[in-house]
C-alpha cells in the first residue's frame, strides 16, 4: 500500500508562514483529522500540516 503523504523523511521544505527551509523528521497519519503531521529536523517540539509547508 502506498502512502499518501505529500512530503518524505529528510525531504527539504519551505515553511510557507516564515519563509524558512527545513527538513522533515518524521510524519503520521491523524486520522481523526484526515490529513498528515510532519515533525522537522529544526524544530522538533512542533508540528506541521502538509498545507502549511511546500516543496522547494
Amino acid at each position: 500500500m502506498k502512502n499518501k503523504n505529500k512530503f518524505e523523511v529528510d525531504e527539504k521544505v519551505l515553511i510557507k508562514a516564515t519563509g524558512e527551509t527545513a527538513t522533515i523528521k518524521n510524519y503520521s497519519y491523524v486520522a481523526n483529522m484526515k490529513r498528515y503531521s510532519y515533525t522537522l529536523k529544526e524544530y522538533p517540539q512542533t508540528f506541521y500540516f502538509e498545507e502549511e509547508m511546500k516543496n522547494m
